[in-house]
């Protein structure tokens, strides 16, 4: 089965990198430093990103990936979206998910904590699979 890339976002604590690197599934990394050449992306994909702010939704979605949406073509090719965040922040767990969900129209398609569990990996493989095989067979 094709699958898309994953498109994600780690700061340097790479939780979210190490998150990916379960996932065994083609991945590319939103750089971290602005005076990096910026990800261009040119097909479909799922976003997963951390969700920051402490609970709060200003400044929730990393300003990197902020930057990355801002690229029309980057926006354009969205199709999902799968956050990371702290269940200790109530109704504002991964909610950067919520945001990017709700600006770009597309589903929030999972929500993990922080490094995720072994249960959250499986689920979000096998998720982010069916998840492609529908949208290929809605596409035939």
């Amino acid at each position: 089965m094709n699958i898309n890339p994953l498109i994600y976002f780690s700061s340097s604590s790479s939780n979210s990198h190490r998150f990916v690197q379960k996932l065994e599934i083609p991945a590319f990394r939103i750089p971290i430093n602005q005076s990096d050449s910026p990800l261009n992306i040119t097909s479909p994909y799922i976003l997963l990103t951390p969700s920051y702010g402490g609970g709060s939704t200003k400044g929730a979605v990393p300003p990197q990936v902020i930057r990355f949406l801002n690229i029309a073509e980057n926006r354009a090719f969205i199709r999902g979206v799968i956050a990371a965040g702290n269940t200790n922040f109530g109704e504002a767990y991964g909610i950067a998910g919520r945001i990017i969900s709700e600006k770009c129209r597309i589903p929030l398609l999972y929500r993990f904590e922080l490094l995720g569990t072994e249960e959250d990996v499986q689920r979000v493989r096998q998720g982010i699979q069916r998840f492609w095989q529908h949208d290929s067979l809605e596409n035939m």
